[in-house]
């Protein structure tokens, strides 16, 4: 039998895919990922987690461990965010946490203990397509001759390829998504069906961070505050902000702003002067027709042609935006045919090719 360590959070959609498989008689280890704990003082959600975890592994009889990634993900995820921060620029840490932790720390600890797969709850689908020809170049093959693609999700309110489009071959080879066929609400009767101790547990909204805490009262440990202007497009001073690189275009929330006749959001970032300049989401400088890559990550090939007509996408959920990318001499061009709301430096700009991730890259 294949053996299979799949990850077991407390939800209910990890708890479906570990029923599906030991249904499919693959021998299944459950391991639970421990990326933070917070403070004696403070409310966990990650010690639940693991109360839940350990309920659904003991009804579904099998095996449970946890694994300690604290240090991983303080230094892999955590220091990408501060280090960004700190550059001006608002990071995307639940695709670097998946990239370098569940599908790459992980993964190692899998494979070091001879399972053969790891499994995931994400909400997207894994299609492998037969071995290349011989006569394509190595680097147009997939691991050991197939090529393994990402496709989005059945459920398109759901789909999580987005957070997804930094993995390469290697990690799709050796990753399976159980739940892949079935919409949310299959996924939620098979639990109830199969009396999963966790079947009527409420989704959780976290993805990467995996607690509850103020983003800004975070940031303040590691990056000391720098008061500044906030200015409208008319350059009249609003109020102040406590620091620039906290806020990201297109953000409304914690600008502290009261008396306005509509609700206003960051159109710009004056980083040597550390002033935001806001206005009403109307305004023309929150839209653009076009962003630059320096360098794309492509996910199953790398000779396309350009210019290359897709889809894009620059933020989670937010519908196909039809481009067309251009490569200059050092860095790509995306052009869309629609101006895009809200362009934010070091977001991931995902291209898809009908329902393929095939490249993503960090606006630039």
């Amino acid at each position: 039998m294949k053996k299979i360590l799949v990850w077991l959070s407390g939800w209910v959609d990890s708890a479906v895919s570990a029923y599906l498989l030991k249904k499919q008689w693959y021998d299944v280890t459950a391991g639970f990922m421990i990326n933070y704990l917070a403070p004696e003082w403070e409310y966990c959600p990650t010690k639940d987690d693991i109360e839940e975890a350990k309920r659904v592994a003991a009804y579904l009889d099998i095996p449970f461990f946890t694994f300690d990634y604290r240090e991983d993900y303080a230094d892999k995820v955590l220091g990408y965010m501060y280090e960004w921060y700190k550059k001006w620029i608002t990071p995307n840490p639940d695709i670097m946490c998946n990239s370098e932790v569940k599908f790459k720390v992980f993964l190692d600890e899998a494979l070091a203990h001879w399972f053969d797969w790891i499994a995931m709850w994400h909400y997207a689908r894994i299609v492998k397509t037969p071995p290349a020809r011989a006569s394509l170049p190595p680097q147009l093959r997939g691991t050991e001759g197939e090529k393994y693609h990402l496709l989005k999700w059945v459920d398109a309110n759901k789909d999580q390829s987005y957070f997804l489009a930094g993995l390469n071959q290697f990690q799709l080879s050796k990753a399976l998504f159980p739940i892949w066929e079935y919409e949310k609400s299959q996924v939620r009767q098979i639990a109830q069906e199969a009396w999963l101790p966790n079947a009527n547990r409420k989704d959780s909204q976290w993805i990467c961070f995996v607690w509850k805490v103020d983003l800004t009262t975070f940031l303040e440990k590691k990056i000391a505050p720098k008061p500044g202007k906030i200015l409208d497009t008319s350059w009249k001073v609003l109020w102040e902000h406590k620091w620039v690189f906290y806020y990201t275009i297109g953000q409304r929330k914690w600008l502290d702003l009261w008396g306005q006749k509509e609700p206003v959001f960051i159109v710009k970032k004056d980083i040597e002067k550390n002033e935001i300049i806001v206005w009403t989401t109307s305004d023309l400088e929150l839209y653009d027709d076009k962003l630059f890559v320096k360098e794309f990550h492509f996910l199953s090939r790398a000779n396309y042609e350009f210019p290359l007509s897709a889809k894009c996408k620059i933020r989670y959920r937010q519908a196909d935006q039809d481009c067309t990318i251009f490569k200059e001499n050092d860095r790509y061009r995306v052009e869309f045919k629609d101006r895009q709301r809200a362009i934010a430096s070091g977001q991931i700009c995902a291209v898809y090719i009908w329902d393929e991730l095939v490249m993503s890259g960090v606006i630039n």
